[in-house]
């Protein structure tokens, strides 16, 4: 048996906070302010312990961390974006050693699961699934890996991509994705038909990426709600990106945000520094889950980033204009608790008997971090000091 005392900590509101780590797992929280016989010591001299942070929303086959800089290409429409991609992705270091690099990376910063929106096609077939599922058994003692199957090419429009979904599906893949239904597939109806079929018979989850404007990605917002409903599906839903909510006057964002909430979708941002994104406080009172992640890092679609949710929590609030406590803390519940949520990690947080899974940074407490992105950090995971 392991046994440690843990002391000399905040918690996320600030508090003080002190626990045992028996054989992986947290116990004692905050009881008996003294340490167990036998137990070790461990003085976090005033760090504020928080949640693990948890990417709601990143993709491990096309970064280039761990591989020499890729400088960016511009192109002129999404279908050369995609061509491109493709020649740089085949010439770059294996897959594999990529998207470790990038694991072992967003660790360090104190990130402990991630879901991650793997391209599949029909040229593609399951090789990049393949590639990023043996990094995640590489990286498994530190991070929890739920993966997608990501038809970034077009589901009705790309020729056997909805076979290789079946594929994808029998491989065990968690969630199935999708990708602008009406300006990319040309086939709204056909596209959700098929993904939210496929949902209901197998019994995994839909995370759909919708970059569509304005009041055409409102509508197809108010079909996935529909269809989530109809398919009994709450929870069990989320949008990425979802542009046109921050594209339109926020009185309408919020109507179609009460179909939403109504439905159970949850919203993945990024904020982007290039585009609106969704108005997330309003959302979120309102209802909605909105839930973070780093989005593409280092790779054909932006040369900017490296994988520490924090920093992309501070984006988050400095780009929606949080200024306040409670702001900050939804912009860490973003990256923590609400991505958590959405992914279903089980036993997650600093409870008693829960694995003792966290990340501890030089911080008064929670929204401290969030404003400041600390650099001092301890990371553990499963009582394990990384």
């Amino acid at each position: 048996m392991t046994l440690q005392f843990v002391h000399g900590g905040v918690d996320r509101d600030g508090a003080p906070l002190h626990f045992h780590i028996r054989d992986g797992c947290i116990s004692g929280l905050n009881g008996e302010a003294a340490p167990a016989d036998g137990a070790e010591c461990v003085d976090l001299q005033g760090f504020a312990v928080l949640p693990g942070l948890v990417d709601g929303h990143i993709h491990l086959d096309k970064s280039f961390v761990g591989d020499r800089w890729h400088p960016h290409q511009p192109v002129n429409s999404l279908r050369e974006r995609l061509a491109v991609e493709k020649a740089a992705v085949a010439a770059a270091a294996p897959m594999v050693d990529r998207a470790e690099a990038l694991i072992r990376q967003c660790s360090g910063f104190g990130t402990v699961a991630m879901r991650c929106h793997v391209d599949i096609d029909g040229s593609t077939g399951l090789r990049h699934l393949e590639a990023v599922r043996e990094a995640a058994l590489r990286c498994a003692d530190i991070m929890r890996i739920q993966l997608v199957a990501f038809p970034q090419a077009g589901v009705m429009s790309c020729p056997g991509t909805a076979a290789v979904l079946e594929q994808a599906l029998a491989a065990g893949v968690d969630v199935l994705g999708g990708i602008d239904p009406t300006t990319l597939d040309g086939d709204a109806e056909g596209q959700l038909a098929l993904l939210f079929g496929l949902a209901e018979r197998h019994g995994v989850q839909l995370d759909i990426h919708l970059h569509e404007a304005g009041e055409t990605g409102l509508a197809q917002l108010l079909r996935i709600a529909a269809r989530t409903r109809a398919a009994g599906l709450q929870g069990r839903v989320a949008v990425s990106h979802a542009y046109a909510l921050g594209e339109v006057p926020l009185a309408r964002a919020l109507q179609v945000g009460e179909a939403l909430a109504t439905a159970g979708v949850a919203i993945m941002s990024n904020a982007p520094g290039d585009h609106p994104f969704p108005p997330l406080r309003a959302l979120h009172d309102a209802g909605v889950r909105v839930f973070a992640g780093n989005d593409n890092i280092r790779d054909c679609w932006w040369p900017y980033g490296n994988g520490d949710l924090l920093q992309r929590a501070m984006l988050l609030g400095y780009r929606s204009g949080f200024h306040t406590d409670a702001d900050l803390m939804l912009a860490l519940d973003m990256v923590t608790n609400h991505a958590a949520q959405v992914i279903g990690l089980p036993q997650y947080g600093l409870a008693e008997g829960h694995p003792a899974t966290f990340v501890a940074v030089r911080a008064d407490h929670g929204p401290a971090a969030v404003a400041g992105v600390p650099v001092e950090r301890r990371v553990v995971v499963d009582g394990r000091w990384l």
